[in-house]
């Protein structure tokens, strides 16, 4: 007998100080070895963006946030490609030797990759980046100028038709503040992931396709203490190529349900598990999910960020475990229809239920 595929969406939300995935790429092993054990594996940029470092799983659905906010509510459906057409957005506000160098990424994309991209466009005013700091700890920023963007973005749909979009904007470089030299040591919150965020939300909700971000930035001076988990973003003067990795396979979004529907469209209801830090819970993807009948929500408590909403506070069944290995350990068994109960040295005997006289028959 054939089973459905076993379906895992892995959540580590953006700017919270995550102590993995707080930094780009950091989680991608926990996302390569998920992969292992699902037939499916459905996760966001922010998970799988490593900077110049990437890793393409293909059995993984590489999802925008704000998409993926969707597609847990029921209301948007995740189509898979074998490949997209990526336009590129570079903000206006990038010095010529950083346009440059994102141009010469996105050629090599081209080149080496056997990537599809459209020609490019620069936004018609600076985007403008802000960053801000709420005071949970959590990162978010502001844009001086949305409209350019989305109008960048019409350009390249309607005319180049893309099917993706990559967006480089020009952030502040901050290059002397505490939080930076923090972020720098293994501590603290990515000064830079809130502001992505606001972003690739903008383009998907406006033109429902895939898009993804990467922050221009001058090169950091060399530093030998640096943390091996900010490593992967101090490689070179882009952030892009993972970008483009991810962005060529992105599944489309079905934003309606209809006949047009495919067998093989992917929808909350097929979920089986959701992998989430255990203090951030609160996020519309995990309520949504934790909502449906036969999703198993998995908070991993050594995964600690700045934020302090457990599953309990919110009324969440959830497994707790200490560690993505021990997520994995739980993952197994529920793939292979084994109850962790099972899995203990003691298992309590069934209890007897009584039968209420007045309960209502069918």
């Amino acid at each position: 007998m054939k089973l459905r595929p076993f379906t895992v969406v892995l959540i580590v939300p953006t700017g919270i100080g995550a102590t993995i995935g707080g930094y780009a790429g950091d989680a991608l092993p926990v996302a390569r070895a998920i992969a292992e054990c699902c037939e499916r594996l459905i996760t966001h940029p922010n998970v799988l963006n490593g900077a110049q470092m990437y890793w393409l799983l293909p059995n993984t659905l590489y999802v925008e946030g704000y998409a993926l906010d969707k597609f847990a509510a029921g209301s948007w459906g995740l189509r898979a490609v074998h490949q997209n057409r990526i336009g590129l957005i570079l903000d206006c506000a990038l010095e010529e030797e950083l346009r440059l160098r994102h141009l010469q990424a996105a050629e090599a994309a081209r080149a080496t990759l056997g990537l599809n991209l459209t020609d490019y466009v620069l936004t018609d005013a600076p985007l403008g980046v802000e960053l801000r700091r709420a005071p949970t700890g959590a990162s978010w920023g502001t844009l001086a100028n949305p409209d350019s963007l989305l109008r960048a973005a019409e350009v390249l749909i309607n005319r180049a038709k893309a099917e993706a979009l990559a967006v480089v904007a020009r952030f502040p470089d901050n290059l002397d503040s505490e939080e930076l030299q923090q972020y720098r040591r293994g501590q603290g919150v990515d000064p830079l992931a809130g502001a992505e965020a606001v972003i690739s939300h903008l383009i998907v909700r406006e033109f429902h396709i895939p898009c993804a971000h990467a922050p221009a930035l001058k090169p950091l001076p060399l530093d030998p203490h640096l943390s091996p988990r900010a490593a992967a973003e101090e490689l070179g003067y882009t952030f892009l190529p993972c970008v483009l990795v991810g962005l060529s396979q992105a599944p489309q979004y079905i934003t309606t349900k209809s006949e047009f529907c495919q067998p093989s469209d992917v929808w909350a209801a097929q979920v089986d598990a959701v992998v989430i830090p255990a203090t951030a819970c609160g996020g519309s993807a995990v309520l949504s999910l934790s909502q449906l009948k036969n999703v198993q929500i998995i908070a991993v408590s050594e995964n600690e960020t700045t934020m302090q909403v457990p599953p309990e506070k919110l009324g969440i069944k959830a497994v707790r475990v200490n560690s993505y290995l021990e997520a994995l350990g739980v993952l197994v068994a529920r793939r292979a229809g084994v109850s962790t109960v099972a899995l203990s040295p003691s298992i309590s005997c069934l209890h007897r239920l009584q039968v209420n006289q007045f309960a209502s028959t069918p």
